[in-house]
């Protein structure tokens, strides 16, 4: 009889421990260790080698004998996911999706298949979570519901494996992975050995069989895909479908793409019926800009290849507490801290007994450095009481000493400031070297925050 043997698992990062702990040694996290059995069974025989497509044996070779050629795409009818993916869907490749519970994740997939379904394709859907009726009425309500694609609610992944070797279907959808279970296996479903285990099956189908399958993952609270890191790595690309549960907008942003650009992002708007792509997102977040307001700034922000300009709004308000109060949505905390920190000392603001509220306005997320200038801006803008012109708008990262350091892909930001109708844009001095002289926008360059405060605030 096999011998059992207890170990405590964390679900965080994967980390083993003989004795249960509280706190995991590995990342740090609380109450993560779960108690897990396995069998100490004799060995296995040796495992199956990996074969190609064709069914030949996998063989080591010259890398000057490896035939290169361009991955062929599949172009789906989201325009939007095809820019994210790196130009369509590569056959053979493995796509792990990840996102809040209800932002829409099942309805994407859900719409992407019955298009691919409905030009041919054989699509298999997968679902652990949801009945076939469950499925069939979302996929009529996108009006895909008669597309030609095969659902399977099952969670064993034995059974999963068999139905994908007797259709040999082009595209398997997975959702979600937490809910797939391996028998063999003596862990929970959900656990970071049957979520390892599921996926490395996975991704052994989509290479061997050049089947395209998209996975899709549960996110923890604080925002990243649940179960071990080593999920991210065995994937080929990684989408994060981010949003705002009050806003119609959804954003899928790429954070690892072997076949295309990393951090690219796809905006769409959900309608009763559906994902619609959202053509210009500039002018969408721009469009409900007040013309007199105080406190808000535009900056062209570059999420991946794709200029954007966002509106940042910022509310200084003289606080009614000992210490002052700092509020961000959309931006990082520590991020705001250290502008108005720098406002402070460099460019003589008394805004440490103020409370400061700053957004990034339509549920968008900005994270790069380059948004710095405009931040500062609208806070200036706010505790001056003093507006900025409309038609201004602001690219540069602001250091510690004041001075407002270069960025990159200037040329684009500019283009696209001048094809919305901004007239002035304030860019780092040292950007300015060869930039040619353009006639819509004025392009304007600062070194430092003090020197950009007095030509946007003029006396």
């Amino acid at each position: 009889m096999a011998k059992v043997k207890t170990q405590y698992v964390c679900q965080n990062c994967g980390y083993i421990s003989a004795t249960f702990l509280g706190r995991c040694p590995n990342c740090g996290a609380w109450n993560s260790l779960v108690e897990e059995t396995q069998s100490q069974t004799p060995a296995k025989a040796a495992a199956t080698p990996r074969r190609t497509s064709a069914g030949d044996k996998v063989k080591p070779m010259l890398m000057s004998a490896v035939s290169m050629q361009k991955e062929p795409r599949v172009k789906t009818d989201l325009g939007e996911l095809d820019r994210v993916l790196g130009g369509g869907i590569v056959p053979g490749s493995l796509i792990l999706i990840g996102g809040d519970p209800g932002i829409g994740k099942s309805t994407l997939l859900t719409q992407v298949s019955g298009h691919l379904a409905s030009k041919g394709a054989k699509v298999l859907y997968v679902s652990g979570e949801e009945s076939a009726a469950q499925i069939k009425l979302r996929a009529t309500r996108l009006g895909v519901g008669n597309s030609g694609m095969y659902l399977y609610p099952e969670t064993d992944m034995p059974s999963i494996s068999q139905a994908i070797d007797d259709m040999q279907p082009d595209y398997v959808i997975i959702d979600s992975v937490q809910t797939m279970n391996v028998p063999e296996m003596n862990s929970a479903v959900g656990s970071v050995s049957q979520i390892r285990e599921v996926t490395a099956e996975l991704m052994k189908i989509a290479k061997t069989e050049q089947i395209t399958i998209f996975i899709v993952g549960h996110v923890t609270k604080e925002g990243a895909i649940a179960g071990p890191k080593i999920l991210e790595h065995m994937v080929d690309t990684v989408l994060y479908f981010e949003g705002d549960m009050h806003h119609t907008y959804r954003m899928i942003r790429s954070v690892k793409n072997r076949y295309g650009s990393t951090n690219e992002i796809g905006i769409f708007e959900m309608h009763q019926d559906g994902l619609e792509e959202v053509a210009n997102p500039s002018e969408l977040f721009l469009d409900e800009r007040l013309p007199n307001a105080t406190g808000s700034a535009v900056v062209v922000s570059m999420e991946g290849t794709r200029p954007i300009l966002v509106e940042i709004q910022a509310l200084m308000t003289p606080t009614m507490y000992g210490n002052a109060k700092r509020t961000s949505s959309g931006l990082d905390h520590n991020r705001v801290s250290l502008i108005i920190a720098v406002l402070e000392k460099r460019a003589n603001l008394m805004l440490q007994n103020q409370d400061a509220y700053l957004k990034a306005t339509g549920g968008v997320r900005l994270d790069e450095p380059a948004i710095d200038l405009a931040m500062a801006m609208a806070i200036a803008s706010s505790y001056r009481d003093s507006e900025i012109l409309p038609t201004d708008c602001f690219v540069g990262e602001i250091g510690l000493t004041g001075e407002v350091r270069r960025v990159n892909r200037i040329e684009d930001r500019i283009k696209e400031a001048a094809k919305l109708g901004f007239k002035r844009i304030f860019i780092p001095k040292n950007n300015l070297q060869g930039l040619p002289t353009r006639d819509k926008i004025k392009v304007i360059g600062v070194a430092s925050v003090a020197d950009a405060l007095d030509r946007v605030f003029i006396k």
